[in-house]
């Protein structure tokens, strides 16, 4: 399994080989362009040398704004997302000895339950929750029972709502166009 979401090889790479970097992406993923957000995790370990819930909850606050600052910016608002980020990765050194992917593989865990660990995060509402299960589903190798019924609609076969569809540019393009349809449609 290889994610393909940002267009550089070397973010993706980050994606797929960490689990926090993705669920750190995902955080960022509001806002901005979603490659913009899922690159981001990239440009953090450049910044300040890794992508773990350690270091990340325990850097300096300060600096960690400064790290999201440089140019090209991590957010477009550097200092609100720096906190968010920090945060989630505190609640990961709390509640899951600092081991993002844990969330969805200790204790074997069905669909439901990942969705409600998901939506306990800070940052992940439902939406957001769900897309992150489907992306786990759909790419990132997560099998648990009932996923798909879990974050549905972003769990169907054949859809370009979410990041979780993203696996080319041709798919990317795809997304984009529902996301327009579907904005356009609640305009009307």
């Amino acid at each position: 399994m290889a994610l393909h979401i940002t267009g550089d090889t070397a973010a993706d790479r980050l994606l797929t080989d960490n689990p926090l970097a993705l669920l750190t992406g995902m955080l960022l993923d509001q806002q901005v362009a979603m490659e913009t957000a899922f690159a981001g995790p990239r440009k953090l370990h450049e910044r300040i040398g890794a992508v773990d819930a350690e270091t990340i909850a325990g850097y300096d606050p300060e600096a960690f704004v400064e790290a999201f600052r440089q140019t090209p910016a991590v957010h477009r608002f550097p200092g609100s997302m720096a906190g968010r980020v920090q945060t989630l990765c505190q609640r990961i050194v709390d509640e899951w000895g600092g081991d993002a992917a844990a969330l969805w593989t200790s204790g074997d865990p069905d669909g439901r339950e990942v969705l409600k660990r998901l939506k306990a995060l800070p940052g992940f509402g439902e939406q957001k929750a769900k897309i992150f299960l489907a992306l786990l589903g759909k790419q990132y190798g997560y099998a648990g029972s009932g996923w798909r019924e879990a974050c549905a609609p972003y769990g169907e076969d054949g859809a370009f709502r979410s990041v979780a569809d993203i696996v080319s540019p041709e798919s990317l393009a795809k997304v984009r166009e529902t996301k327009k349809a579907m904005k356009a449609a609640a305009k009307a």
